[in-house]
């Protein structure tokens, strides 16, 4: 199942399903600090249905930043954290999207410029998936570990991993080092388009093949194309008929070209 639907994001949830989604990957529109066609949305409401909606141990992804107004960061984005946790969800992880690129919208001449987005980590209850991402280079690699923790009381006991070997790599810490759409061929024209492989990186993380995944401001398509890749089903929404028209183009020439290519490697293995 893979299906996008142009409608309010609101009135979609609400035909879902109780606990019927294990993965919510989205990217809301971030104050005023980009356009989307006068579009606004109650965020409020958004999490009280995406907590309805979520099974227990499912996890919501949330990227956001704030807006500068009157030399003031508005803050929106820790009330959104704070306003799930008020419904129930946990703050399982506050991540860092480092984007490497002062990419944001608004003059820089009385603070630093800014390169990173919020990536908060809701989750119902304990995450009932996580699967660590292991590409950070270990400085240690190939030496035994060793070593001590202290406890409570201020004494110490050995780690219990201690005499064991460092791989060549180890789980990528939770600020992750990614550039924004640069590529002509990945770009749709929507003003806050994310990479395809952040996306990637989440489902991986926080689902397992076969789960369902929402993504309820569907935008340029990236969630639906990330999730169709990983064998995950998906559910978007899309409340903005030009938006929704540009992934629906980008998704249907992507999923030809992937069947294009499954095509020729059968082929291949039959000879």
């Amino acid at each position: 199942m893979n299906v996008a639907y142009n409608m309010d994001c609101l009135d979609g949830m609400k035909t879902l399903s109780d606990c019927s989604i294990d993965l919510t990957v989205t990217s809301p529109p971030y104050d005023n600090i980009r356009t989307y066609n006068g579009f606004k949305f109650d965020w409020k409401e958004v999490i009280k249905e995406l907590y309805r909606v979520t099974k227990d141990g499912g996890v919501v992804v949330w990227i956001v930043s704030d807006q500068t107004i009157n030399g003031s960061e508005t803050g929106t984005s820790f009330k959104q954290a704070l306003f799930a946790m008020e419904c129930g969800f946990n703050l399982h992880d506050t991540m860092i999207w480092d984007k490497g690129c002062f990419s944001c919208v608004g003059a820089i001449q009385t603070r630093y410029a800014p390169v990173f987005e919020y990536m908060f980590v809701f989750s119902k209850g304990k995450p009932k998936a996580f699967n660590p991402l292991k590409d950070k280079p270990n400085i240690s690699a190939w030496k035994t570990k060793h070593g001590t923790i202290r406890n409570a009381d201020g004494t110490t006991k050995s780690m219990s991993n201690n005499g064991k070997t460092y791989g060549d790599y180890g789980i990528r810490y939770n600020i992750w080092e990614m550039p924004p759409v640069v590529s002509n061929t990945e770009r749709t024209g929507h003003p806050a388009q994310f990479p395809v492989r952040l996306a990637q990186d989440h489902i991986k993380s926080w689902s397992n093949d076969g789960d369902t995944v929402l993504d309820p401001f569907l935008g340029s398509g990236t969630t639906r194309i990330a999730a169709y890749d990983l064998n995950r089903n998906f559910i978007g929404y899309e409340i903005s008929k030009e938006y929704f028209d540009k992934q629906e183009e980008r998704f249907n020439a992507h999923t030809a070209q992937q069947s294009l290519f499954t095509n020729y490697e059968q082929e291949e293995l039959d000879g």
